[in-house]
């Protein structure tokens, strides 16, 4: 397991299982090295976390919210994307808030999001990926299992239908997903798969058919609250953890008062198997509870809630990646913190390391 492998081949094929950030991180510095590379994702479309809800009246952020950087690889890449139009700054407006009032927050931490929505950049990942004539991508493809043979590889997915074989075989999905593929295969990456547990988050979402109410002293265009419970004595009792306005996001403002509402993870794991309507009427009351109880809200248009079984890392990792000799790899944020930068950094240097550019 993570052994210092021989670079692969640059007409060697790679078979990329997931095309979130990770995914398609890592499918870049392979296909730009030569590789020939299949991407695979079990959506209609490429993102992961990083997906948005489309619907009548409005589109709204289910996922990751907005992303930041720290490593200085990250931001050459991210000045690329700001270059390309598909993501821009937001947001420059937020809040700590919680039923004792409202106050400015600033962590000096400069923030993106995909323009015109989250997907925006990872769809423009996957077009730059598969613009190039040795990478494509299958959507709606989910891969159930993996055939070994003396040819290398091949997926085989919820159809029946066998794709390959592959010289090597990338794993970028949830380690727990990730498990049932390996486990028949590589006791060491089954093993890491089963060390790396993840943690539960409901994301709700609420239309309304105008403005929230405006609170005293705070912009009336404010974009991003984090709730704080200061006299709840249970964190299982504070069910919201962020309110982001998908409005005030570049590109938006057409659509009508559009609010992601993402619990937090004790709340969520502790009523993960809630119905997903019972989910948004609490967080939906619980955003009325951050409000003075006389205002009165605007009528609402829609609401639901979207359970993330696989959210977020519960304890770091010390490898940005694994991989072994017999041609399996993994990587995605869960190698790291869980943020949309961990997630970009495990999958590109786990592309670099298989094509003997850096290593572990």
């Amino acid at each position: 397991m993570a052994k210092l492998l021989p670079p692969l081949p640059a007409s060697q094929s790679v078979a990329i299982i997931g095309a979130g950030i990770s995914g398609l991180a890592c499918g870049e510095v392979l296909a730009s090295s030569g590789a020939n590379v299949t991407l695979f994702d079990k959506a209609r479309g490429p993102g992961g976390r990083m997906s948005s809800k489309r619907r009548p009246s409005a589109t709204l952020d289910l996922g990751a919210q907005a992303f930041s950087v720290r490593d200085v690889n990250f931001q050459r890449t991210v000045d690329e994307w700001l270059a390309a139009s598909c993501i821009a700054v937001w947001p420059t407006r937020t809040y700590q808030a919680s039923s004792r009032g409202w106050q400015a927050h600033n962590d000096g931490q400069k923030r993106y999001v995909g323009a015109p929505r989250m997907s925006a950049l990872t769809r423009h990942m996957a077009d730059s990926l598969t613009a190039q004539p040795n990478a494509e991508l299958h959507t709606g493809t989910p891969i159930d299992m993996l055939d070994p043979t003396p040819n290398g590889w091949l997926l085989i997915d919820a159809a029946g239908s066998r794709h390959g074989p592959y010289d090597q075989v990338v794993i970028s999905a949830p380690p727990p997903q990730a498990h049932a593929l390996i486990e028949p295969w590589d006791d060491a990456l089954a093993a890491a798969c089963l060390t790396r547990t993840q943690r539960a988050c409901w994301a709700g979402w609420a239309i309304f058919d105008g403005p929230l109410p405006a609170v005293p002293g705070v912009d009336p265009d404010w974009q991003m609250a984090r709730i704080t419970h200061p006299s709840q004595g249970s964190v299982l009792n504070s069910a919201l953890n962020i309110v982001s306005r998908n409005q005030t996001k570049p590109g938006r403002d057409t659509q009508p008062e559009s609010v992601s509402l993402l619990a937090g993870l004790e709340w969520s794991e502790a009523h993960l198997e809630q119905p997903a309507e019972w989910v948004a009427e609490q967080l939906l009351t619980a955003l009325k509870g951050v409000f003075p109880s006389e205002f009165t809200f605007p009528r609402l248009i829609e609401t639901g809630a979207h359970r993330w079984r696989y959210a977020q890392p519960s304890i770091s990792c010390k490898h940005d990646y694994l991989y072994s000799a017999n041609g399996l790899a993994l990587c995605g944020d869960s190698f790291r913190d869980g943020r949309v930068e961990d997630a970009w950094l495990s999958g590109h240097r786990l592309g670099e390391a298989l094509i003997g550019r850096s290593v572990q």
